[in-house]
């Protein structure tokens, strides 16, 4: 296992579970990983958050959702859930406060790859 994916192991994130998924292809992983760094989902559902647009920041959400679920992201993918599901009934309370705290795992992620 390269370093990255050791760091991303020991920050929580489900890498053998991954890695069956991406056929034990780590560059393959790493491409995708900086592809969803960069993914407009993130801005999308801040946006949609930001103008109470629910079925916008839903959208946004429940497509992180599926992205960090199949990268095995746990850190990300167990705040993402907590985002989703109210929005899928169409609250928004409490959500910006999520947000924020997954921008902040965001950070610590890009922190990690950044690192190796």
């Amino acid at each position: 296992m390269n370093t990255l994916c050791t760091k991303l192991q020991d920050w929580g994130c489900d890498i053998p579970g991954a890695m069956r998924r991406f056929l034990d292809d780590e560059d393959l992983y790493t491409s995708c990983l900086d592809t969803m760094l960069v993914d407009e989902s993130f801005d999308s559902l801040g946006i949609g958050i930001k103008e109470k647009d629910v079925s916008k920041a839903f959208d946004a959400a429940h497509s992180l959702k599926g992205t960090l679920g199949n990268m095995g992201l746990t850190p990300m993918y167990e705040i993402i859930i907590q985002i989703v599901e109210p929005l899928r009934d169409g609250k928004l309370e409490g959500i910006a406060e999520k947000y924020e705290i997954l921008m902040t795992k965001k950070a610590e992620l890009v922190e990690i790859k950044e690192s190796c």
